[in-house]
């Protein structure tokens, strides 16, 4: 599943920009961050099994997900978490995997 496998590669980009974290953040908006993105994808894992009648319901909860890891992502950006350069790596990543989503919703309907 070609979603699936977008977040995991993402996963993995965030996890090397983890290991750059300040101790202080890394435990608290990183370890947020990490979980979100784990979140996500049993959402989409999800999905890709359920009944069309839930799957609706589920990606909606996949792309406020989503939503929410573009606001923490530019969060750890601001906090200097996150260097510029990975921040656009990663909001990129992001914003394909939101657009990824969209389309499989509006397929749905």
């Amino acid at each position: 599943m070609p979603l699936a496998h977008k977040i995991c590669e993402f996963y993995k980009l965030f996890h090397k920009c983890l290991i750059l974290f300040p101790k202080h953040e890394k435990y608290t908006l990183g370890q947020k961050i990490e979980n979100t993105i784990l979140e996500a994808l049993e959402l989409i894992l999800s999905a890709s099994y359920a009944v069309s009648v839930y799957k609706k319901d589920i990606l909606r909860k996949a792309n406020n997900k989503i939503d929410l890891l573009k606001y923490l992502v530019r969060l750890a950006q601001e906090t200097e978490s996150v260097k510029p350069k990975n921040y656009l790596t990663l909001e990129q990543a992001i914003l394909e995997i939101g657009k990824m989503i969209g389309g499989w919703r509006r397929y749905l309907k």
